[in-house]
């Protein structure tokens, strides 16, 4: 096991306060290097609990932390909604009642998108405003039948044709 240890200078900001300079080789807040969080993340995926945290020598919930901050780091630099072609647009029930998810799936990838609560206009055009407008109008979606959001609502919330 490999031992970093190097100053942290304080300083202090006007607008922000006090706070711990950044170092190179680690995430903010973290204790821990970029290359030891990567493999606990790595580890986390293909083994159980267990092996992982008797290997590295930390507590679950340690892991659980830095399984967070990877998987913040990786999606900052990953945009799910950036150059797709085709999506598909559903609505789904859970529980008991009529309680609705509606669903937006990649279809070139099979990735799910977007889900919300709710099944109607609202709902979709809160998915086609963080879409934007641009993107919106450069792939197709089709949509299952949809009893509460007919095709006339869906033509309004969403900005291109549909390929149903």
């Amino acid at each position: 096991m490999t031992w970093v240890e190097a100053e942290a200078p304080r300083v202090s900001c006007p607008r922000h306060g006090v706070g711990v300079q950044r170092v190179p080789w680690a995430r903010a807040g973290s204790g821990f290097g970029y290359a030891f969080e990567e493999l606990c993340a790595w580890m986390a995926v293909r083994t159980d609990k267990t092996t992982l945290s008797s290997l590295v020598r930390i507590a679950w919930r340690t892991v659980g932390a830095i399984v967070e901050r990877v998987d913040q780091a990786a999606l900052a630099q990953l945009d799910p909604l950036q150059g797709l072609l085709r999506i598909g647009i559903d609505e789904v029930t859970y529980r008991k009642g009529h309680y609705y998810l509606t669903v937006v799936l990649d279809h070139d990838s099979g990735r799910l998108l977007w889900a919300s609560p709710g099944r109607n206009e609202e709902t979709l055009h809160t998915f086609f405003d963080a879409l934007g407008r641009s993107a919106a109008s450069s792939c197709s979606w089709s949509v299952p039948t949809l009893p509460a959001t007919s095709p006339t609502s869906l033509g309004s919330a969403a900005p291109m044709p549909c390929c149903a």
